[in-house]
């Protein structure tokens, strides 16, 4: 059987790296450098990791990671510019001003996607703006400090200084919901008013109950239907409360991949490489939920996955 990065000509396949693991963990890194064509980093981009001091950033992390990603000729997806959590302590408690909020959102976006320019392909821009209940935006901090302007802002920003494709990205906003509309709505507006946004990420965390493969494939073709591109960018499937074993694991992978990528996502990307550093299982959202188990063996899942690009 092929590998994964191989089964379509058409068709990005990648995993969300942990610069360690990558840097220390020979079959990790042989893994991820044989069987995918796109990464992206895990934690290492974003605010909190690379700026623990107020004055200076620390990129040796993400430098690995998209060093590994250019060496092997891969697809490089930066996560994420502009998110509610892991903003560095010094930045706490958020009592900004308008305009010092936005001095630092601009600082950081230039900082980081700046420094990334010609190397990073794609950007999760903004993550998780969305309300939970699809009603509005999130509060948050860059909300209270800059109103719903914080995203244009944030795309016009890293538009200023990056040559990749610029995303927005959310969880449950998969399928059909109220969410899902929201982000639409979202995305419609940003799109209506000139803002400069590419695609839409679609995180796809599956645990609790699993979402219908044919309304990923309509969420997607609305998305696409405007012009925007779209990727499955955080995939991972939880044994649990929504798949028994392994082979119904494997399936639902069939099914959504297949689904989502029929309707026009041209990436998709696991939220870890092998079952042993999934975040899944810690929190008790499932066991086992990757395509390589703990010993980096193939789980019937990965020929699943193979076997959809495939057709």
């Amino acid at each position: 059987m092929g590998t994964l990065g191989e089964a379509s000509p058409d068709v990005h396949v990648g995993a969300a790296l942990d610069a360690d693991a990558l840097r220390t963990d020979t079959d990790y890194r042989q893994t991820v450098a044989r069987e995918f064509d796109a990464v992206t980093a895990e934690n290492a981009m974003k605010w909190g990791p690379l700026a623990a001091g107020q004055r200076s950033y620390d990129f040796t992390d993400a430098d690995d990671i998209v060093r590994f990603g250019e060496h092997h000729d891969m697809y490089v997806r930066g996560h994420t510019l502009v998110w509610h959590r892991m903003y560095p302590e010094w930045a706490r408690p958020w009592t900004r001003s308008p305009a010092d909020a936005d001095r630092l959102l601009r600082d950081h976006i230039y900082t980081v996607a700046g420094r990334y320019r010609g190397r990073v392909d794609a950007w999760d821009v903004v993550n998780e703006a969305v309300a939970d209940d699809g009603k509005g935006l999130r509060e948050t901090q860059w909300l209270d400090a800059l109103g719903e302007e914080y995203i244009d802002r944030a795309f016009e920003y890293a538009a200023d200084v990056s040559d990749a494709d610029l995303f927005y990205n959310d969880y449950d906003a998969d399928g059909l919901s109220a969410k899902s509309d929201a982000v639409y709505d979202l995305v419609s507006d940003l799109l209506a008013r000139g803002v400069p946004i590419d695609g839409v990420g679609l995180q796809l965390h599956v645990f609790d109950d699993l979402v219908p493969p044919a309304d990923v494939a309509a969420n997607v073709e609305r998305l696409t239907d405007l012009g925007l591109d779209v990727h499955v960018t955080e995939l991972d499937v939880g044994i649990g409360a929504a798949v028994a074993d392994r082979e119904e694991q494997a399936q639902y992978y069939r099914d959504v991949v297949s689904a989502a990528v029929d309707a026009g996502a041209d990436t998709v990307v696991t939220w870890g490489v092998d079952d042993g550093q999934s975040w899944l299982p810690p929190l008790g959202h499932g066991e086992a939920p990757l395509l390589f188990d703990e010993e980096f063996e193939r789980k019937p899942a990965h020929g699943a996955v193979v076997d959809a690009l495939g057709e």
